[in-house]
Parts: C-alpha cells; structure tokens; sequence
C-alpha cells in the first residue's frame, strides 16, 4: 500500500533541506504604487500537492503533481481535467515547446513526453534513478534536466538520447534556466550555484557564501539573474552570473521565521514574480530593488510558478491549489 499523499509529500520536502520553514519574509515597499493583480483561486477537482505549471499562451496549461496526475486547461484554467501519463511517479515539473511537444519529469529519474499535445506519454530512457526537479528547453530539441546527486542531463534531440554533463557536484540539484543554447544557470543545495558559457560543455561553480539551499533560478537579461531558496534565500547577479549578492533580508516586525521562497519567474526585466511557503506571494516592478508582498487567498504553500506573457499567471501547490493571477495591461 502506497503512503498517504501528505507523507509522501512530505518526504520529499525533508529532502530538500528543511522546506517545512514557514512564515512571512517582510521585505520594503518602495516606489510608486501599481494596481494589485487579481489572484482568483480555480477549481483543480483534486486536493493532492501540485507541484509544477506551465502554460503556452493564456489558455493552454499543463499541471503536474503527486501520484502521476497530470491535469489539463484549454480555457484559462476554468475547467480542468484528468489526462493519462503512464507513471504514477511524484511529478516535479512539466514544460512545452509548441501546442504538441512537451515532457514531464519527476521521481526515481521520470521522463516522458508528449507529440500529439498530450494525449499520449511515452517514456524517454535515462540510466539513472535519481529524482528529477527542474527542467528547461530552448528548442524542440535542445534541453536540459536537473536532479539529485548533481544530476545534470542534456539533449540535442528532442528526447531521443539524454547525456550526463559533468557538473562536478554530488549536491542535489533544482532548478535550470538558459538564455540560449550555450548560456545557463543551475541552482541547488548547500548554496550551489554552476554556470555554463558553452551549452553545459562545462559547469562552473560560483561562490555565494551562503549554505541556504536554493530551488529555482531565472535569467531576467543577459546580466541579470535571481535564486530563491529556503529560509528567505533572495540572491542576484548584475554581471550575468560571476558574482552574486545576498539580497536576502531578515525578519522584521511581526515576523518569527524566514518563509521558503520556491519559484522565480521575470516577464521582463523589471517585472518578477516569487512564490513559497503559506501562499507567499512577492512582486517586483524595479528589477528587483524593492519586492512587495501581495494578499494571497491562499495559505498553502505555492510550488509551481508559471507566465505566458505579463498579464496572465498561474500558482500551483498543495491541497490542489491553483492561483490564477491577473494584471490589467
């Protein structure tokens, strides 16, 4: 018999270095006020944990989550529906190059994907078992997967073959994002930050001084970059990964505990998104110089982040909770 739902979440955040931290990271409000998004929680028809999202444009998504479920939208998220992926691994992360082209990944080294839209999965063969949490394409066919014990896999095929880079760490692995087919940047745990000039050829490590565990990264421009991490963990780069400051503030106030910050996401380069722990929700409109908090319906903590474009939004995270999120042009 299969481990309740929460338990098996449940170990998966232990692994992640201590993600059960949860309260409110305070951090200033500066600058002229904007109009707040509308954050509108929509009907998922299921309570487990979902812990990826994409979508393509402001109608199509895809959502991930335990025990194989891959939920589907063609209307913006007001319905949602159950779709068949063959796996009832713990799914991590999904994404899309096209409106037929897709992969899910997730536990004990899953990879599948999808040509026809999602109406059928099939497995893509990997040698390792290891957990899979973060993946990136920058192309039909050029990609890369991150994981545990330094995991970094890469293919130039769509899928057909994935090859190991050497990423010269055993630390687990979260999050990737690349501009372009030679430049990236992969985060994790123990405060790891790698890059790479030459499509993951080689990985460089870049210091941070910092132990915090970090889950997800985002290249705002070319010389601008954002990790998030546990315990508040808020680190930026201005001079395109070789030197990362600690942005990361302490709590203030009513505060009691630093909040796990999950995911990042840029729709421009003055304009991000951070989401964690108990619906945290942070904005910025300044490239990052200031962060507001905003009121979240939501106390479950957010896992999953995804913008097809600066109006339209989706959160995603536990009890089956999907935040739609909305700004007027």
């Amino acid at each position: 018999m299969k481990p309740p739902i929460r338990h098996r979440f449940a170990v998966y955040r232990t692994s992640m270095l201590g993600l059960l931290i949860t309260a409110v990271l305070f951090l200033p409000i500066t600058g002229e006020a904007r109009s707040a998004p509308a954050l509108t929680p929509q009907n998922s028809g299921t309570d487990v944990t979902l812990m990826g999202v994409y979508f393509r444009d402001s109608n199509s998504g895809w959502i991930v989550g335990t025990g194989g479920l891959i939920l589907k939208t063609n209307d913006g998220g007001k319905k949602w529906r159950k779709v068949a992926g063959g796996t009832a691994s713990l799914l991590t992360a999904v994404v899309f190059v096209n409106n037929r082209k897709g992969w899910i990944i997730g536990a004990n080294g899953t990879i599948r994907a999808t040509t026809d839209g999602g109406a059928s999965w099939k497995a893509q063969a990997v040698e390792i078992s290891v957990p899979l949490y973060g993946i990136w394409f920058v192309s039909a066919d050029v990609g890369w997967i991150v994981g545990g014990n330094g995991t970094i896999l890469h293919t130039t095929d769509g899928g057909v073959h994935w090859m190991e880079q050497i990423s010269s760490t055993n630390a687990t692995l979260y999050g990737v994002h690349f501009l372009n087919d030679r430049r990236g940047i992969v985060v994790g745990a123990l405060g790891t930050i790698l890059q790479t000039e030459d499509g993951g050829a080689t990985w460089v490590s870049h210091e941070t001084r910092s132990a915090a565990t970090f889950f997800d990264v985002v290249m705002a421009d070319t010389n601008n970059a954002w990790a998030v991490g546990n315990a508040g963990a808020l680190f930026q780069t201005t001079d395109g990964g070789q030197r990362w400051i600690d942005r990361s503030l302490p709590c203030s106030g009513s505060c009691t505990k630093l909040t796990d910050l999950i995911r990042v996401r840029f729709t421009s380069p003055q304009t991000g998104w951070i989401v964690g722990d108990r619906g945290t929700i942070f904005r910025t409109d300044d490239a990052g110089f200031n962060w507001s908090e905003q009121e979240s319906p939501s106390k479950v903590s957010l896992l999953g982040l995804s913008f097809p474009d600066p109006s339209h939004g989706w959160a995603v995270g536990e009890q089956g909770m999907i935040l739609r999120i909305s700004l007027s042009p």
